[in-house]
């Protein structure tokens, strides 16, 4: 299950029984499409155009979702970079929601705090990628071992549990600072979403969603925690 893409391991989640994951022919999960305010913003040259969500929509979706307002916006801007990007993948923020809540509840768990800048402090690591517990064996790399600070083995890091050789094809620069940062989930969301939506998958489709977690991190149980996740959001926000 680990080091096959993004690592979702939610090894610190006890689960109660996950709602069935979407089977082929039904819909995905769905909700309140995320408005951009207009006029784009004015951004330094060589940064990336970030769209701007309408600030009265994220404020109403924190509230009818108990996501943090930080994280909302996060998974917005990244759905309406892909809606140019990608179109056809029909990404929606309400799967990415469903993804950070079982990954790290938001950047929030053990005690860490979702910051206004997207950062969780204090950061969030997973365990050493050593072989044991069930975990796969990964060397560590430099790329990463810069933020989860072991030399010799990897560890997955940031809200949405990037492992090195993921985030050193999928890191992105999500809110046009000029940094790519996994433990930034503006960062994260946007890499996370240009990843699910890299292989041609239709999110709006039951099965091409489901297709698309399954390939985030291969185990089923995943899936259908992500899928009972974004559905109670996409539900609450209307």
């Amino acid at each position: 299950m680990l080091g096959l893409a993004l690592v979702g391991t939610a090894w610190w989640l006890g689960r109660d029984t996950p709602a069935p994951a979407p089977e082929a022919g039904t819909s995905a999960p769905g909700g309140v499409v995320p408005p951009a305010s207009d006029p784009a913003p004015i951004v330094p040259a060589g940064r990336p155009v970030v769209p701007v969500v309408d600030a009265a929509w994220t404020a109403q979706v924190a509230e009818a979702t108990g996501i943090p307002p930080v994280a909302v916006n996060a998974y917005a801007v990244a759905e309406l970079r892909l809606r140019t990007e990608a179109p056809s993948c029909s990404m929606g923020w309400s799967t990415l929601a469903g993804i950070g809540w079982v990954e790290s509840h938001h950047g929030s768990i053990h005690g860490s705090i979702l910051g206004l800048d997207g950062r969780a402090e204090p950061p969030i690591v997973g365990p050493a990628l050593d072989g044991t517990g069930g975990f796969a064996a990964i060397p560590s790399d430099p790329l990463l071992a810069a933020w989860h600070g072991d030399p010799t083995w990897d560890h997955a890091v940031g809200p949405l549990q990037f492992i090195s050789s993921t985030w050193d094809r999928w890191r992105s620069d999500g809110d046009g600072d000029g940094v790519m940062d996994p433990n930034d989930l503006d960062d994260a969301a946007y890499a996370a979403a240009r990843y699910l939506c890299h292989d041609g998958h239709d999110l709006a489709t039951g099965e091409g969603w489901a297709e698309a977690v399954f390939s985030y991190n291969h185990d089923d149980a995943y899936v259908a925690s992500v899928y009972a996740a974004a559905s109670g959001y996409a539900a609450s926000a209307g």
